[in-house]
């Protein structure tokens, strides 16, 4: 057919102008109607990095930071099974993390728990807001914080408890304890409605922790010949060495928690730091007028008592302000740590109670004042004052104290009823290295 002899020219131009016309309706709207879903969707390779790099931080501050730190504070012949029970503790959160923890912390929107909808990693988003990184990686970077909570408790009894109670303790303390506590206050549940303040785990890491570590030294009991006849540890140098490692591991911790690459996970840092270094200064201080010499145990205990202070307030926190609570976190748990081995005459054996636990409550309340901007501070949530804030995060602490105590007294009876949660004494007085593990951590021929 000869189009140009039925279709007139001028029929024909204007045909195709109208075709022209549509054009841009039908590429540039569609594109238009498209670009915030994929905006949306669009992954942070900078927020998604430094979150790569802060998880990897955070699972070194226990394998081999606070493996090491333990380690080298206990007897030669125990040092092998605090090392085993970091270990083993990696292992059986990391699985019990995967199949049902994460889901009934972070799916739902139940007041006291969620539910089981990401069980066993169900469903994760390929982009995870706020950040915009994975939310894979957010899985791994919350379960380093649910390994590194429980393997601080065992500083409170280690020498003494038998192998199979560590696992089945750590199994029903994340399950009871840890997993309500971070709902509540990560997950938002109940206390975040309320807008409490917990920047890295104040609250549900090191209150929760040393709470429990205090139950379970009292419960379990003291180690033999305690407090007179009690050695002192047989490698400062490996505890410095395990020190050290946390310290650094301590920038995942609090700098991750900022979910970004930005200004708050920078300021998180430069607080950490600062606190760090006034708690290792105070407590070197301190034991040098009381003593006469600094020593290094001391010194490295007042920097994990700096860090765990400033922990639930990091983000929030300006650097003077972050001094001066290292400075208190240095006095206070100085004073706790002795109080609780001379006057309760409890075998807190590695202070996990003294330092982390009141650390992580001191930097919990006092986080009401140094978040307000006229110290420094990154504010507070909005409609919230300092007394009002103060008012939640002692309820906050006051509930997550005592659901601690409680559930971890009941969880010690409990396994004592199937297995026997201390070791025998011969176990005690061989050691558990050779016991428990049938190895020696050094050749001593």
């Amino acid at each position: 057919m000869d189009l140009g002899r039925t279709m007139p020219v001028t029929s024909y131009l204007r045909a195709f102008s109208a075709a022209l016309a549509l054009v841009p309706v039908l590429l540039i709207e569609p594109a238009m109607a498209q670009a915030p879903a994929a905006a949306a969707a669009t992954l942070d390779s900078g927020n998604t990095a430094w979150m790569l790099t802060a998880t990897a931080l955070v699972l070194f501050m226990t394998l081999p930071g606070l493996a090491l730190f333990y380690g080298g504070l206990v007897q030669s012949k125990n040092v092998l099974s605090v090392l085993m029970h970091c270990f083993a503790i990696a292992c059986v959160v990391s699985l019990l993390w995967a199949i049902v923890a994460y889901s009934l912390v972070f799916s739902g929107d139940g007041a006291w728990l969620g539910n089981l909808d990401k069980a066993f990693l169900a469903g994760l988003d390929a982009i995870k807001a706020p950040g915009n990184f994975p939310e894979a990686l957010f899985v791994m970077y919350q379960m380093t914080f649910a390994i590194i909570t429980p393997a601080l408790i065992i500083g409170a009894f280690p020498e003494r408890v038998s192998f199979p109670f560590i696992i089945a303790f750590t199994i029903l303390w994340v399950l009871l304890v840890y997993v309500p506590a971070a709902h509540w206050v990560w997950g938002g549940g109940w206390l975040a409605a309320k807008n409490v303040i917990d920047f890295a785990g104040g609250i549900v890491v090191h209150t929760t922790a040393g709470v429990s570590a205090l139950v379970a030294a009292m419960v379990i009991g003291a180690r033999k010949g305690f407090p007179s006849h009690v050695l002192p540890p047989h490698n400062p140098g490996m505890t410095m060495a395990g020190g050290a490692m946390l310290w650094v591991g301590w920038f995942g911790f609090n700098g991750g928690s900022a979910l970004a690459a930005d200004g708050a996970a920078s300021n998180a840092m430069l607080a950490t730091h600062l606190a760090a270094a006034a708690g290792a200064a105070t407590w070197s201080v301190i034991e040098w007028l009381k003593f006469g010499k600094p020593s290094s145990v001391g010194t490295v205990t007042g920097m994990v008592a700096g860090l765990a202070t400033i922990t639930p307030a990091a983000g929030h926190t300006g650097p003077m302000a972050a001094i001066a609570l290292g400075i208190a976190a240095g006095i206070v748990c100085f004073a706790v740590v002795r109080f609780v081995k001379t006057t309760l005459r409890t075998d807190d054996s590695l202070d996990v109670f003294g330092v982390h636990g009141i650390g992580g409550i001191l930097g919990s309340l006092a986080v009401a004042f140094t978040g307000t901007p006229s110290l420094g501070g990154a504010g507070l949530a909005e409609g919230m004052t300092a007394g009002s804030q103060f008012g939640v995060q002692l309820l906050a602490v006051g509930v997550t104290l005592v659901w601690s105590a409680i559930a971890t007294w009941i969880i010690i009876k409990a396994i004592d009823l199937v297995c026997r949660c201390r070791a025998s004494e011969e176990a005690e007085r061989e050691g558990l290295d050779l016991t428990a593990h049938g190895e020696r951590a050094y050749d001593l021929k």
